[in-house]
């Protein structure tokens, strides 16, 4: 019996390479899903994707923000997305790329969002979890922070939070740590 599925394997794999061409490698259930998210995504105007590595690379992607809109206005950010061969079952890994005074992305670019944590559920999708990031920029988030002390300047005194925006985008400092410009 087991000669005969080894038989029947060896013919699938003689007609998958009957092209004389390298194997066909099988796609993962998260690269199929992954695909299915991409192919269906619908970005503002203000997000846009890019391949790094090439569109045969769909496990890892950048995507850039500029809000248009909020403190963060005018602003361009990167963010690379790593993807799980399990996804949906878990949540892409984010991090920012570009530096940035925010109460929810810290300063090594690891982002708060509650969605790519604790509530993250299957049924989210790459679309949703750009929305987040989207909505973080136009809507920033005290009461969950990961830069504690953004947060509480946000908090305490808006308009010395939006100051310190301005500066950071334009590039400077900020209580002594320096942000590239990224207006």
């Amino acid at each position: 019996m087991i000669k005969l599925f080894k038989v029947k394997e060896k013919q699938r794999e003689l007609a998958e390479n009957a092209g004389g061409g390298p194997p066909i490698k099988k796609q993962s259930a998260g690269e199929l899903r992954v695909h299915k998210d991409i192919s269906e995504l619908n970005l503002p105007k203000s997000c846009a994707i890019q391949f790094p590595n090439g569109k045969d690379d769909l496990m890892n992607f950048e995507v850039t923000i500029r809000p248009d809109d909020g403190y963060y206005l005018g602003g361009t950010f990167l963010f690379s997305f790593q993807v799980s061969p399990i996804y949906p079952h878990e949540a892409p890994k984010v991090k920012c790329k570009t530096k940035v005074y925010h109460p929810n992305i810290d300063l090594e670019g690891n982002v708060c969002l509650n969605i790519l944590r604790e509530d993250w559920k299957p049924v989210l999708s790459i679309n949703t979890v750009i929305y987040g990031l989207f909505h973080l920029f136009t809507e920033p988030n005290y009461e969950d922070p990961l830069n504690h002390d953004a947060a509480a300047v946000l908090r305490d005194n808006p308009k010395l939070f939006e100051s310190n925006v301005r500066r950071a985008m334009a590039g400077g400092y900020v209580s002594q740590t320096f942000f590239a410009r990224c207006m």
